[in-house]
């Protein structure tokens, strides 16, 4: 049996001490006796993770640290935010975390403990996919599998299954966030460019600054909504068109249409006769032969083709948040120190944005917070000193 190296048995035990507190936490918080359940489980499920590694660094002969430590920086603001706002506004960063957790054990499956715990570190993310799916303010409904495994039997189309099955749309909640993050950084680090180039142009005329800052806000925040809006829009236009495409051939060449769908399930390893007979019955009903097609064909769920108005006012509200904060300053007057609280304050917003690209990166947050916070300052320091020699040139 290969052996893990002595570090990474120590970094796996540091992994899951900081879980079993983060579940401890966040029992601790909810109100709801059967989410708090399921994180005890959880909890307990990584104290056995923890004294795996205990155990495997004993066996090699090193010393177990004590549980003292207190965990690292993304584990404690996940914390701090779930007191705030209640475990279900942390969904999405628990899921980043256990899904880097499993990538991490999935690197080292050579070793059957670590196998083990990847599959561990799964049966999480579904436990919480499962905690998102109940309604809020209701106990966690889990039903026995023998009523499950029956209600798979008596479902009559995918979309049923999918709609018992709510937690398998949370995966899409991440990218939401990621959007939303990045939006939040490009109105920051766009605006405050603007308003420090302005600034340097005419540092005494808070009013010219402010209405730039305004501006520059409105513009950027309707430019990436109307930015979002075409390109969901196109891409929605595109799929629709390929499904009316192959709605048409379906209609005029069904017998081909048939076999192109027959050639897609042997693909997945069905025998020629199964294939044969599967496709033929699917084609007995033309709604759900053309859903099928353009399912294995197109790689489309005709269900999810996405929302161009969400996906603009999602744009537009993120980019505006982050466009504010270097304006805020400028309504309460001007002048250099003004300025430099307008800066300041947007150097902590770039960090903090920072920090929580860190979130879904599993970076650390220092080094996001002072990578944002150097191309923030960078950008700023360049349009004050173009806009300073700009308003001397002029002067």
């Amino acid at each position: 049996m290969p052996h893990i190296e002595i570090s990474t048995s120590l970094d796996n035990l540091r992994l899951e001490r900081d879980a079993i507190v983060l579940y401890d936490a966040l029992a601790t918080i909810e109100k709801d006796p059967g989410r708090a359940a399921a994180f005890e489980r959880i909890a307990s499920n990584e104290r056995r993770h923890a004294d795996i590694w205990a155990t495997r660094l004993t066996e090699l002969g090193a010393d177990v640290p004590s549980p003292s430590r207190r965990p690292r920086a993304r584990v404690r603001f996940i914390i701090l935010v779930a007191r705030l706002f209640g475990t279900r506004s942390v969904a999405d960063l628990v899921q980043a975390l256990e899904g880097d957790e499993e990538a991490l054990y999935n690197a080292q499956a050579a070793t059957p403990e670590a196998a083990a715990i990847a599959e561990d570190e799964r049966e999480h993310a579904r436990i919480w996919e499962r905690l998102q799916a109940a309604p809020a303010g209701g106990s966690l409904a889990m039903e026995p599998s023998a009523e499950r495994v029956a209600a798979a039997r008596t479902a009559t189309s995918a979309a049923q299954i999918a709609d018992r099955e709510r937690w398998h749309r949370v995966g899409g909640r991440s990218g939401t966030l990621r959007a939303v993050i990045f939006g939040v950084s490009d109105g920051l680090v766009s605006n405050l460019s603007l308003v420090m180039g302005v600034a340097g142009a005419a540092s005494e005329n808070s009013s010219f600054i402010l209405l730039a800052g305004i501006a520059g806000l409105l513009a950027g925040a309707f430019s990436m909504a109307a930015g979002e809006y075409i390109s969901m829009q196109s891409q929605r236009e595109l799929f629709e068109r390929q499904i009316a495409l192959e709605r048409a051939e379906m209609e005029l060449m069904p017998e081909e249409e048939e076999a192109e769908l027959a050639a897609a399930y042997r693909a997945k390893g069905f025998t020629e006769a199964e294939a044969s007979r599967i496709a033929h019955r699917i084609f007995q009903t033309p709604d759900v032969a053309l859903d099928m097609l353009v399912r294995e064909e197109l790689g489309l769920d005709p269900d999810e083709l996405g929302s161009p108005i969400r996906a603009a006012g999602g744009s537009f509200a993120a980019f505006a948040v982050g466009a504010v904060i270097p304006v805020i300053p400028f309504l309460f007057g001007g002048g250099n120190a003004v300025i430099a609280v307008s800066l300041g304050l947007s150097l902590v917003a770039l960090f903090a944005v920072g920090a929580a690209v860190s979130l879904l990166t599993g970076r650390s947050m220092v080094f996001s917070g002072l990578r944002q916070l150097g191309i923030g300052l960078a950008a700023a320091i360049v349009t004050y000193a173009i806009g300073s020699i700009i308003g001397v040139s002029a002067g």
